[in-house]
């Protein structure tokens, strides 16, 4: 079988950052996929199960309710290894150009206050499995350590060596 891209990424060099992980035309439209790193790979902790439902949620409710992004976003989840989340938006993207969206989703994550969104058995199909002190402890982490200090390597996949 054909290896997938993201499974061609080096790994054993990945920053947490924001990267451009692929690009589909959909018909005549692109669409870019996008890894938002949150953990160094095989190096850092992985997210928990609870923090990371809590992100989703609550991500997932902000994109769609951005008064730009409301009709750009096409998907926002979390990857299985628990590094991270993808993000899938309509056109042809680099990384500088979705840094602000992501700020500001993370900025809002880490602030958020109140009641989880969909945390509740007709919405959801786990949602009990949130932690949302957590879920805010790891996005300010993320915020305040990556995106507020953004370089070239955390923008760029690293090369496969």
């Amino acid at each position: 079988m054909k290896k997938i891209e993201s499974f061609q990424v080096n790994h054993l060099d990945l920053k947490r950052g924001i990267y451009v992980s692929r690009k589909d035309m959909v018909g005549e439209n692109t669409v870019t996929t996008f890894d938002i790193r949150m953990k160094e790979p095989n190096r850092e902790p992985v997210i928990n199960t609870a923090e990371n439902h809590a992100i989703e949620h609550i991500g997932a409710t902000f994109l769609r309710n951005h008064p730009i992004y409301d009709n750009l976003t096409v998907y926002f989840g979390p990857m299985g290894c628990r590094t991270g989340f993808y993000v899938i938006f309509k056109g042809d993207l680099t990384s500088l150009d979705v840094v602000g969206i992501i700020k500001e989703m993370f900025e809002f994550i880490m602030n958020f206050e109140g009641d989880v969104p969909g945390a509740d058995p007709m919405s959801c199909g786990n949602y009990l499995d949130m932690n949302l002190p957590m879920a805010k402890f790891e996005s300010a982490k993320f915020y305040n350590e990556v995106l507020l200090k953004l370089t070239e390597e955390n923008l760029n996949y690293p090369t496969n060596n």
